[in-house]
């Protein structure tokens, strides 16, 4: 009989690790099936919630955020292009770019939960972002990215002219960094189990098969 295990990721669109570590848990997941099968929800997380509008090129951001050089976020970047073709995932050219604020997207995932597809949307905000250079707090680029997961477009647009589900989110971004969560991926399972990072596939899958033969 098989176990299922309820997972929720907190993450961030603009995390690049969050792709890389949900690739590697898909790749675990695969693994495991169908002894051990999966529901995921994704939760709302902010790398940078004071970001404006107009966002921040991304060198100067990253530069002065974590006070390294031009050359460190040049090799991190390079580091990341790596692990993500690793997991199957190929990041775009983002030697330029910008960092954008992302809470809009966030109330727009909550809302594509209700309809039944917010891993889709998740996915294709990722891809957004991190593959065609988008910008994911511009609402008509949301709603084109909703529209092409099948999510009603006109429904999309109430939520984002409007404040709805503004405090849901917030509720939500403290209700997890209230339990700790300060950096992202966080993968949750079971209400209790923490697996931090991006981490390799190996790892997720000796997790979740020790979890899963809990009593």
């Amino acid at each position: 009989m098989a176990t299922e295990l309820k997972i929720d990721i907190v993450s961030d669109i603009s995390c690049p690790w969050c792709i890389i570590g949900f690739k590697a848990l898909q790749a675990a997941l695969k693994e495991v099936a169908p002894d051990i099968t999966a529901s995921i929800e994704w939760q709302p997380f902010e790398l940078n919630p004071q970001m404006p509008p107009e966002g921040q090129e991304i060198n100067e951001h990253l530069t002065q955020k974590y006070q390294i050089s031009e050359q460190q976020a040049e090799q991190n970047r390079d580091a990341i292009r790596q692990r993500g073709l690793d997991v199957g995932y190929a990041f775009g050219n983002r030697g330029g770019g910008r960092i954008y604020n992302t809470f809009d997207a966030h109330r727009l995932l909550h809302w594509a939960k209700t309809q039944g597809k917010q891993t889709e949307l998740k996915l294709a905000l990722f891809d957004l972002y991190f593959k065609n250079n988008g910008n994911p707090s511009a609402h008509e680029q949301l709603l084109k990215t909703a529209n092409s997961v099948g999510l009603d477009v006109a429904g999309a647009k109430k939520v984002l002219q409007s404040d709805r589900f503004t405090a849901d989110v917030r509720q939500l971004q403290q209700q997890y960094q209230s339990a700790g969560v300060q950096s992202v991926p966080a993968v949750i399972v079971n209400n209790k189990h923490l697996i931090s990072g991006g981490q390799p596939a190996e790892v997720f899958q000796q997790a979740l098969i020790k979890i899963a033969n809990e009593r």
